[in-house]
């Protein structure tokens, strides 16, 4: 069959190199100049740093199957996030442990100490968190709250904390041990040359053809049998139901001799910051060394039309909005909705890999029994 796939970024690649071995004949557009979408990766002229151009991508998954497929296409080098926060005037290991835990509150505790503590800090009148505040008080009581979570949060969603869903705090923010790892997952790493040439290297089959600078049309279906649109959902529509709710990133890079802050990323919890990190990029390569720096001031703000989307709102009335989209979906024949984008989710990379993945095999087992495919193979309800 003749196979359209909008967006050269993780979901299309991998969607399409499936495919393609599968014996379909696949054509990859993107609107940008390059594959590999917000992962894009490139190295800085001046520095030779390898710059994650979008803000940092950090490869981490329990997932077997996925943590092979990327190594088949790229070398990964050991890579664990040890992420700072400058707040308070102070400087803090993330996520809070142990150690943040001393440190902020001036004590020498043990782990049974430290839990006994932060449970005496926690707001247990708070017996079924209503919101993203309420759940932090309930977790952590008000001082860590206020120091790492609230200015921050504040700042990335632009609305308060009251505003949000106690789900985004699914689980205790505490480690009581010494453990900075960012991550519990198993497998963790980046790829030794960055991603977008393990991209290119998905995408590198004879029955693979990709093109840059190539905005989807409409009229592009009619010459295909199937479409697997990664781009906005609402932007399949025209965004004629109206627009689902953004936030947007804006990047302030800037050079340093030497070594700037001393790790990849520094989170800044105070309101009166207006950025919410800064990441200096020749950290993400720690295999790697350049004199020079590249380092990014990160600024979250609402996404207008003409901006890149980052983070889906998901807040009641983009809820609302998208139900609706979805069922308009459900009613277009040809096209499956895939990615970060296509679904209206905040994906990890592995886990965008995995249903792409899923979504060949779905596509691949439909096309065998003679069915249609879903718009959706996993539904952003």
């Amino acid at each position: 069959m003749q196979i359209l796939l909008v967006g050269a970024g993780l979901s299309g690649a991998v969607i399409g190199r499936k495919l393609a071995e599968a014996g379909h004949s696949c054509r990859i557009i993107d609107a940008r100049s390059h594959i590999g979408g917000n992962c894009h990766t490139e190295r800085d002229a001046d520095t030779g740093v390898m710059m994650h151009v979008y803000g940092p991508h950090i490869f981490h998954t329990d997932d077997q199957e996925v943590w092979n497929y990327v190594n088949g296409f790229a070398e990964f080098l050991p890579f664990q996030n040890r992420v700072k926060s400058t707040t308070q005037g102070a400087v803090y290991s993330l996520p809070i442990n142990l150690l943040t835990i001393n440190q902020f509150f001036g004590k020498t505790m043990r782990p049974d100490e430290a839990r006994d503590f932060i449970a005496g800090q926690a707001d247990r009148t708070i017996e079924d968190p209503q919101n993203f505040e309420e759940q932090a008080l309930r977790f952590v009581g008000r001082d860590l709250y206020e120091a790492f979570f609230k200015g921050y949060t504040e700042k990335q969603w632009g609305c308060a904390p009251t505003e949000l869903p106690a789900s985004i705090l699914k689980r205790l923010p505490v480690r009581f041990n010494y453990d900075d790892n960012y991550f519990f997952h198993r497998f963790q790493g980046m790829p030794k040359d960055g991603y977008t040439p393990m991209i290119a290297a998905i995408m590198d089959h004879p029955n693979i053809t990709v093109q840059l600078d190539t905005p989807y049309s409409a009229d592009m279906t009619a010459t295909v049998d199937h479409v697997f649109w990664s781009g906005p959902l609402d932007g399949f529509f025209g965004y004629d139901l109206g627009r689902l709710g953004y936030r947007t990133l804006d990047f302030e890079r800037f050079t340093h001799d030497g070594d700037y802050q001393g790790c990849a990323v520094m989170n800044y919890g105070d309101r009166d910051v207006p950025w919410t990190r800064i990441t200096e990029h020749k950290h993400f390569s720690p295999w790697e060394i350049h004199d020079g720096s590249v380092c990014y001031r990160e600024y979250s703000r609402a996404a207008g039309p003409q901006d890149i989307p980052y983070y889906p709102i998901r807040l009641v009335k983009e809820k609302a909005l998208l139900a609706d989209y979805i069922a308009r979906a459900r009613a277009t024949e040809g096209v499956t909705f895939v990615g970060r984008l296509g679904t209206y989710r905040y994906l990890d990379m592995d886990v965008t890999i995995r249903e792409a993945m899923d979504t060949a095999d779905a596509f691949l087992n439909c096309a065998r029994r003679g069915t249609a495919p879903p718009a959706f193979v996993t539904s952003p309800d």
